[in-house]
């Protein structure tokens, strides 16, 4: 079982050790072990390094537009929310006007 508390790592941490593993020729998990991380966050890291630089399978969301989809989520979500009360405001003058 994991920790409760999840330990993050900096953007230069992450892009020096995806460095380490393409300069060397080493594996991930070799790499990982080296530096204390989980091989399996190197591996993702790696991965979506990858798919950021171009080379990723079709399909693959970049880190930008990973970050734009969480972006436009948010705004998606604060929207209905706001159309609900509009709605609801609407039916309660309705009703109002009818009296």
């Amino acid at each position: 079982m994991g920790s409760k508390y999840t330990k993050r790592y900096t953007a230069e941490f992450k892009r020096d050790a995806i460095a380490i593993v393409d300069s060397t020729g080493r594996t991930v998990t070799e790499v990982a072990r080296e530096l204390g991380v989980s091989p399996e966050s190197l591996r993702n890291w790696y991965r979506q390094a990858k798919v950021d630089r171009g080379d990723g399978r079709p399909g693959e969301l970049t880190s930008a537009e990973r970050e734009e989809l969480k972006r436009l989520r948010k705004q998606n979500a604060e929207q209905a929310k706001t159309i609900e009360v509009l709605r609801k405001a609407a039916v309660f003058f309705a009703k109002e006007s009818d009296r």
